[in-house]
């Protein structure tokens, strides 16, 4: 059997009683593990309750992920930011127009420090089973779009702080037209924040397992993001990460993408000595035929991926990102995970 954990993320932190339910439910469709979405303001204001989510998840069979959600809108999420709005500095800057960005700098030591104590109250009063970081990117200002149909130009961050790291790195000034000084630079500087943490993380406590999932471009001319972390070596190496994971890929691209992406996840993972992850698209939009689930999990499985894992619980149900038939995808999934499960 070559999938060893199956998961599914989840937003219901505020009251034990629904998430005992919601956890039985998980369990039923064949997951073995919660990604539970912490967001600034779960950790503000239903802290109390954190680690009560976090025991009755183990009770139940699951183990318990925290995933950073949003914070400094830095990760993937929806959420608002309590860092932003708290603080109106040390947030990125567009390359090209200097406008400040609604996006946490995380080469600003305000954010890293922000961030690591975050995550060390959580790994400090919960028992949770280890940390997702969850898409961490470079905000992407769109300002018109290419000939292949993807971002314009402009790129961030070009604040302050990060001017003055590349002034000093490389003895002139960062320009505004990206160059590989550029590229290297911001890949270079984004692994701080996520190998500081990591490590403060592992030195805490050894046991806690760390994921770091990164965008699913294909590093090509016609795909790239450059967001920051799709060097995929350079993330993948960090000696903190356990799992390299990447992300949910639309059920509306064609098979050919789903298998150039699995086959590069798998053979970075492998290449440092790390589990891989894939995702499946729970929410948002629904296959056309169900089936596609069946036939995208089986691909998978077939090509060694290590874990799965879906966003989100129930389909999105009752949110503005639900799927189509929400329940109905819930359910496919949930019979995937528990056939490739009982292999």
């Amino acid at each position: 059997m070559s999938i060893k954990h199956t998961a599914v993320s989840y937003y219901g932190l505020g009251y034990t009683e629904q998430a005992e339910r919601d956890f039985r439910e998980m369990k039923e469709h064949g997951c073995d593990t919660v990604i539970l979405a912490v967001t600034e303001f779960d950790l503000d204001f239903w802290f109390p309750n954190l680690n009560n989510i976090v025991k009755k998840a183990h009770e139940i069979g699951l183990r318990a992920i925290a995933d950073p959600w949003g914070i400094g809108k830095y990760f993937g999420g929806e959420q608002v930011s309590l860092f932003l709005q708290n603080n109106i500095h040390n947030r990125q800057v567009s390359a090209f127009t200097d406008e400040v960005l609604n996006f946490a700098c995380f080469n600003t030591s305000s954010f890293r420090d922000y961030f690591k104590n975050f995550c060390l109250k959580i790994a400090q009063n919960t028992e949770v089973d280890g940390f997702f970081w969850d898409e961490p990117h470079y905000a992407y200002p769109k300002s018109y779009a290419s000939i292949t149909g993807g971002a314009g130009d402009d790129w961030s961050c070009r604040c302050p702080v990060c001017k003055k790291k590349f002034l000093d790195y490389y003895g002139y000034e960062m320009p505004r037209m990206m160059n590989d000084d550029v590229k290297q630079f911001r890949w270079r500087e984004a692994m701080v924040i996520l190998t500081e943490t990591s490590k403060a993380l592992k030195e805490y406590n050894p046991k806690l397992e760390i994921t770091c999932c990164v965008h699913a471009t294909m590093n090509t001319y016609y795909v790239t993001e450059l967001r920051g972390y799709d060097n995929w070596d350079l993330v993948a190496s960090c000696p903190y990460f356990d799992v390299f994971s990447t992300t949910i890929i639309s059920w509306d691209l064609p098979e050919k993408f789903f298998i150039d992406i699995t086959e590069r996840t798998v053979k970075t993972a492998r290449k440092y000595n790390k589990q891989s992850e894939r995702w499946i698209m729970g929410y948002n939009k629904s296959p056309k035929d169900l089936a596609q689930v069946d036939r995208v999990v089986s691909l998978y499985e077939n090509m060694g991926v290590d874990r799965l894992a879906t966003w989100t619980y129930r389909g999105g149900y009752g949110t503005v990102v639900q799927a189509e038939n929400p329940l109905q995808l819930w359910d496919r999934i949930g019979e995937n995970y528990n056939r490739v499960k009982k292999k």
